[in-house]
């Protein structure tokens, strides 16, 4: 088999590519820096250096691919954050569609059944729209939860006032949070297998704790016992991504998000088609990774 990634080294890229090449298929992995992709082309995969704004390059990459493996990937300059994800989508369903590509496991998020209120992830599922627009094509969109690595924005937090938090909290464990490695673990299980058909969602998680779980587990791997869960303002937590250095558009996406998460509409469909298996990394075994980083 034949498969594309898009996505360069990435958390979720890189093993993935490592897995499907492992099973003993051919690789072509998308990105625009080659140093960052030596270790898998040494592993034994093919690169196709551009940029995912150009469709032109996407379609000559995806010919003859068995399958393609898309996401989105980060741009914090946008102007419109939402209307940059979208257009990738768009570029994406240009691409697939001229090169004949069959099979698409696309990189979404939970909180991608809402076309607005979820920050960027509301690009996502303007994205989904663009991919769903393909007839004869299959595709599974894959709606990951909150990552946890999105965790270690609170080291300065912690480090300068004592407290984690955000605009957002609970003590249920509704908090559905994901490892990288597992989202890859599934994409590859989607690729390797090819037995979704026509257009179909799967969400991944690795755990599902509450706000105060983190804060417990994190403070408590980082020698600071009682750590609190701190739930800032909209207006507080606006401001304190623009006092951090974030572009405008950017925090305001995040708030967004957060407001989201906060009020459960981010979460709800997750709820109503949650997986029967969640992954293998566990909030004790990420506190460990955050307090390595923690501590470096």
């Amino acid at each position: 088999m034949k498969y594309v990634v898009t996505g360069g080294a990435g958390n979720i890229s890189k093993p993935l590519t490592l897995q499907l090449l492992a099973a003993g298929h051919a690789v072509t992995v998308v990105g625009r820096n080659p140093g960052n992709l030596a270790a898998l082309v040494e592993a034994g995969a093919k690169t196709a250096i551009g940029s995912v704004d150009d469709v032109e390059f996407l379609t000559k990459t995806f010919a003859g691919a068995d399958a393609v493996y898309t996401m989105v990937p980060p741009n914090f300059g946008a102007a419109d954050w939402k209307g940059y994800i979208e257009q990738i989508g768009k570029n994406y369903a240009a691409a697939i569609k001229a090169a004949g590509v069959q099979y698409v496991v696309n990189l979404s998020s939970i909180g991608a059944h809402l076309y607005d209120g979820v920050g960027p992830v509301s690009g996502l599922h303007r994205a989904e729209l663009a991919l769903n627009t393909l007839t004869n094509v299959h595709i599974k969109h894959l709606r990951p939860a909150y990552f946890y690595e999105n965790l270690f924005a609170n080291i300065g937090l912690i480090k300068q006032a004592g407290i984690i938090g955000a605009n957002y909290s609970t003590t249920e464990k509704t908090f559905v949070i994901v490892e990288p490695t597992d989202i890859a673990a599934a994409a590859a299980e989607e690729l390797l297998g090819l037995g979704f058909a026509g257009h179909s969602e799967r969400y991944i998680a690795s755990d599902e704790v509450s706000t105060a779980d983190i804060a417990k587990a994190l403070g408590e791997a980082i020698g600071k016992p009682g750590l609190p869960w701190v739930e800032f303002t909209d207006e507080q937590s606006l401001q304190g991504m623009l006092g951090a250095g974030l572009p405008l558009e950017v925090a305001k996406n995040y708030v967004e998000m957060g407001t989201a998460l906060r009020t459960g509409i981010m979460g709800e469909d997750y709820w109503k088609h949650r997986p029967t298996t969640l992954g293998k990394v566990k909030l004790a075994d990420f506190a460990k990774v955050f307090a390595a980083a923690f501590n470096a």
